[in-house]
């Protein structure tokens, strides 16, 4: 068993099971282009927050900072949305499972309803 420290200061316990331990069924890990597509949204939403952070240090223009806090919101949901059906795709449907089962559509339905939803 390993002991580390968290950010907040707590501690945390791991446990390993030695060199040749299986990674996690459930990486963020599907493709190197959906990758770059998510870590360049999360550079743009850093981008946003910086500048409210920015504007606010600096006593900024209010408007400016509600626009940008809702561009932030915004595209945190595109992210969440993003990797959400990705989860439901590689994670939650059978590996190759009947593109027309119940599953199958049940699950693009949840996909089409998270993404509505956080539009």
């Amino acid at each position: 068993m390993r002991h580390s420290e968290t950010r907040n200061g707590t501690r945390a316990v791991a446990t390993t099971a030695g060199p040749t331990a299986a990674p996690s069924p459930r990486l963020l890990k599907h493709s190197v282009r959906e990758k770059t597509k998510l870590l360049n949204r999360v550079k743009r939403i850093r981008g946003q927050v910086s500048a409210v952070e920015e504007l606010i240090d600096a006593d900024g223009d209010c408007e400016m900072a509600l626009h940008t806090l809702a561009a932030c919101r915004g595209a945190i949901n595109a992210l969440m949305a993003e990797i959400l059906e990705d989860h439901i795709r590689y994670h939650v449907m059978a590996p190759g499972a009947d593109p027309n089962s119940n599953e199958s559509l049940a699950a693009e339905q949840l996909v089409d309803i998270v993404k509505s939803y956080l539009k």
